[in-house]
């Protein structure tokens, strides 16, 4: 290769970096599927002038890339994210080094040391904005925060492949390794669990749901159903942003007796380590459903996930 041209593709790559980092400096959203918009309505409409703006990110990866919180430290809230990963929270302190309220916390998140790890970082009981995405035990993770805090909105991963009414829960398990679909809960036991603290289900954009206490003037609540048929199963580019939920699409078109068989089947690796059933079906059990696809898988799952989670 000539000089000229190493140089001129030296130039190139120089040009296409100093480009990347134009597009991070001006960058407003970081998270997946637009999250961060939605949190910010609704910290104006829910959060009154003088509430805590305070954050906690359980599962906060870099902090940028994904991320349903960094847009608020930006603006000058206070708070935590915690990570478990050693090569990712080097990158999350990085992130957060601008901002001397925010923290970076290395420690893997479980249902027993959330809550003293919370009191430990000051976070007030009625804190702002709880986002939770760990990709495994989040149900007790949450239930255990929601039994001594009381956030004002919450925005949680669901297992967004298993509609209502299926309940589907990972149990907590300290060598939890993610793999494909076998990960946190469906809407429906998230649900549940809401109900059992007093939390409305807000909305559900794709696979993440938000949720808020009752008792907060402007809340509307939605039911399981209604919040997943307008924010996963009725979206029209759900198909091309969820290409790995393909071999799952099945579940749709069956009864939540059938869905339940499928997905035992489907997870027969893990039998033991999660609670299933198909729960209490409203009204006509067939309401919802799609036309069967004309082939599908109940096994070989693959090895990774086409779409990261927010």
């Amino acid at each position: 290769m000539s000089i000229t041209k190493a140089a001129q593709g030296y130039l190139k790559r120089l040009e296409r970096r100093l480009q990347r980092a134009r597009v991070a400096a001006g960058r407003d959203r970081f998270s997946n599927f637009g999250e961060e918009q939605i949190l910010r309505r609704y910290v104006a409409e829910l959060l009154p002038v003088g509430a805590s703006r305070t954050a906690v990110d359980i599962g906060a990866g870099d902090g940028v890339r994904g991320s349903n919180t960094y847009a608020l430290f930006r603006e000058g809230w206070r708070g935590v994210g915690f990570e478990g990963s050693n090569r990712k929270v080097c990158k999350l302190a990085a992130a957060y080094k601008h901002y001397p309220q925010v923290s970076a916390a290395n420690c893997v998140v479980t249902p027993s040391n959330v809550v003293p790890l919370l009191r430990a970082y000051d976070i007030e009981r009625e804190f702002g904005v709880l986002s939770l995405d760990i990709d495994s035990y989040d149900y007790w993770v949450l239930d255990a925060v929601l039994s001594e805090f009381r956030p004002r909105v919450v925005v949680t991963e669901i297992n967004e492949k298993i509609p209502p009414p299926v309940k589907f829960v990972v149990k907590y398990d300290p060598a939890f390794q993610m793999t494909h679909h076998f990960f946190g809960y469906s809407i429906q036991s998230l649900a549940e669990l809401a109900a059992r603290h007093d939390y409305a289900i807000l909305e559900v954009e794709y696979n993440n749901a938000f949720l808020a206490p009752r008792e907060l003037p402007g809340v509307n609540p939605l039911d399981a159903a209604t919040a997943y048929r307008r924010g996963y199963l009725e979206r029209p580019d759900r198909r091309e942003k969820f290409r790995a939920n393909a071999n799952m699409e099945i579940l749709h078109t069956l009864s939540p007796a059938e869905a339940v068989k499928f997905l035992d089947e489907f997870y027969a690796r893990h039998r033991g380590k999660y609670e299933l059933s198909a729960g209490d079906a409203p009204g006509d059990s067939d309401a919802g459903r799609q036309s069967p696809p004309e082939s599908y898988s109940r096994a070989g799952e693959p090895a990774a996930q086409e779409t990261a989670h927010s």
